[in-house]
């Protein structure tokens, strides 16, 4: 039975996999969830985060070798992983996240997305350390089909993201297999862009659902089965 390990994206923490969690576990499967450096109860000073350090974080969390979720911006700390320890992972499960590519940064590739929708609801911080989400906004963008008191719990959870770790290349290393999630509704990365960034993966190692960003929260069984069914394909 594969063992999952999930990582949360930008201004995000272990919090937002509570749902989906008692599903793997009902279906067998250990599964468990990580705060980031920086994010959760996690306590390190925003300004020591580095991209390095997410994957060590991951890596040390670690013992017997996981499939390895990443949501959103994950998908950066999960390949830095994959890079630092592949023998400690399985498999990488990117869910509507950014996979890194030809040495370009996380705020390169939203960049080359072809529309900015989480653009208007950022509010960097005056040192320009780390960024937030204006709260009044995250809900259209991240919750949209999530049950109101959900989406509400979900918002006062939501933290500032450390920039340094989105503003470092990466390229993946490694040859592990992978499979993406693409979230058809989703209004934070472009559902284009999830296409073009796994345009040339095989078929059968891309699936959909038809949900917003946080498929965690609006669909918690049926993502926990397709997690199930990504970490199990051949």
């Amino acid at each position: 039975m594969p063992e999952f390990l999930l990582i949360h994206g930008s201004c995000h923490g272990a919090w937002c996999w509570d749902d989906v969690i008692p599903h793997l576990q009902a279906a067998g499967h250990k599964a468990r969830a990580i705060d980031l450096p920086s994010h959760g109860q996690d306590t390190t000073p925003p300004q020591d985060v580095t991209l390095d350090l997410y994957a060590k974080a991951i890596v040390d969390a670690i013992q017997d070798p996981v499939v390895l979720v990443g949501h959103s911006m994950a998908g950066y700390p999960i390949t830095a992983a994959a890079n630092l320890a592949p023998d400690k992972i399985s498999k990488l499960i990117y869910l509507c996240a950014y996979v890194p590519s030809n040495c370009k940064t996380l705020a390169e590739m939203r960049r080359m997305a072809p529309s900015q929708p989480l653009l208007d609801a950022i509010i960097v911080d005056e040192d320009r350390v780390t960024f937030s989400v204006d709260p009044a906004q995250a809900t259209a963008k991240f919750y949209h089909d999530v049950a109101p008191e959900r989406a509400k719990w979900a918002v006062g959870n939501l933290g500032p993201q450390p920039i340094l770790p989105q503003e470092t290349p990466l390229s993946p290393a490694h040859d592990l297999p992978v499979h993406y999630i693409r979230c058809t509704d989703d209004r934070t990365i472009p559902p284009a862009f999830q296409v073009t960034m796994t345009q040339d993966w095989p078929t059968s190692d891309v699936t959909e659902m038809a949900t917003s960003h946080s498929p965690f929260l609006s669909q918690p069984r049926a993502l926990a089965e397709q997690l199930i069914r990504a970490a199990t394909q051949s």
